[in-house]
């Protein structure tokens, strides 16, 4: 089945006024969804993790890069908290169960010791429950429980905590690369934050799927352009298993790695990476993957922040003629320069949307889970 997205829910591509960053693209309202929520802040350095310089190095390892959009479905590890609210009781009295106790960005892992992994869930064993309800959270990298007294809400008679909650996420990316050895692939060189709770979302399972581009709104001086697209949600190219602050990873099928581009290419680590000509790899136009000109005006080999390592320009006068510049949902495309693979596109420049930022190949593959064969 076919879905039309556009740009939904998933932090694609960030977008830059200054030093601030935000994604800036339109949400999904669906069954997954709580209700209508607002673009994210999306500062990834506040994370601080280590980065292991010198894991990668140019000269053993290679991999594939493709610039191929895709579908992205993640659920949730339990269910995350937005926010609480309060509600009018059967006694006529406003209700706020939540409030003080659970706080925007909390996982509710656990309910009266059942694991939590859908919204349903926990709504139903809610109302079930004839007394309190015991949470099992976790907040900021630490675990503990939390009693809620549950309260009958007058519009339907239903028992109630009073707390906004999600469980999933979805929306359009791109596929930066992947290893032939193992399949292993990364994506969007970003990490994907929640869009409520400004948060890095913990993944419990997600996949990948197939996605056209159906058509680009070009990007202008102070409104990023994006892509929209169809989705192939019936079917599968491989699984997610990890959301970092430099991308997602995971695992593609074996039929689908048949599909794609076999040549692989050589790693350049960032003291390899100069200033001038280059190229970036993306199929928004006529959904084939092609190489178009870019310049990298500045590369930043201490940044603290890994998604802004270069500063790059698109020259290309196909690809400006198509989409004005970088647009939302090219976060992820590939950076070529001299035959080896340097990084990947990850912001725009709100007032010029010829520029933008990348990260350093090397630090999309600094993750554990994601192992590079030698060649």
């Amino acid at each position: 089945m076919h879905h039309r997205y556009k740009l939904i829910v998933i932090l694609l591509l960030s977008v830059m006024v200054g030093n601030l960053t935000a994604s800036a693209f339109h949400h999904f309202r669906g069954p997954e969804s709580v209700y209508a929520y607002n673009d994210s802040n999306a500062e990834l350095s506040a994370f601080n993790l280590p980065f292991r310089y010198g894991r990668v190095t140019s000269d053993k390892s290679h991999i594939v890069p493709l610039g191929l959009t895709i579908g992205v479905r993640i659920n949730t590890e339990g269910v995350m908290v937005l926010g609480t609210n309060g509600f009018l009781g059967e006694d006529g009295q406003t209700h706020m169960p939540s409030e003080g106790i659970l706080r925007s960005g909390d996982l509710i892992l656990k309910a009266n010791e059942q694991p939590i992994e859908r919204k349903e869930c926990l709504s139903v064993l809610v109302a079930d429950t004839k007394g309190d309800v015991t949470l099992l959270l976790r907040r900021n990298g630490s675990e503990f429980e939390v009693t809620l007294t549950p309260e009958v809400a007058a519009v339907d008679g239903i028992r109630r905590i009073g707390t906004w909650v999600r469980d999933s996420t979805k929306g359009i990316g791109t596929l930066t690369y992947y290893v032939p050895e193992t399949r292993a692939f990364g994506a969007l060189g970003h990490g994907i934050m929640d869009v409520d709770t400004k948060m890095l979302i913990t993944v419990r399972n997600g996949v990948v799927m197939p996605s056209n581009v159906t058509s680009i709104v070009k990007g202008a001086r102070g409104k990023p352009g994006e892509l929209e697209g169809s989705v192939d949600s019936g079917t599968i190219l491989g699984t997610v298993t990890l959301n970092s602050p430099s991308g997602i990873y995971g695992t593609l099928t074996p039929e689908f790695i048949e599909t794609l581009p076999k040549e692989a290419m050589p790693i350049a680590n960032r003291t390899q990476i100069r200033e001038g000509p280059a190229t970036i790899m993306t199929n928004v136009v006529d959904n084939e993957i092609k190489e178009f000109d870019i310049s990298i005006e500045g590369v930043n080999q201490t940044t603290a922040d890994e998604t802004k390592g270069m500063i790059i320009r698109i020259t290309d006068p196909v690809l400006l003629n198509a989409t004005n510049g970088i647009v939302q949902g090219m976060s992820g495309s590939p950076i070529i320069q001299n035959g080896r693979i340097i990084g990947a596109v990850t912001h725009v420049f709100v007032q010029d949307p010829t520029k933008g930022y990348g990260i350093f190949i090397e630090s999309m593959l600094q993750q554990k889970e994601i192992v590079v064969a030698p060649v």
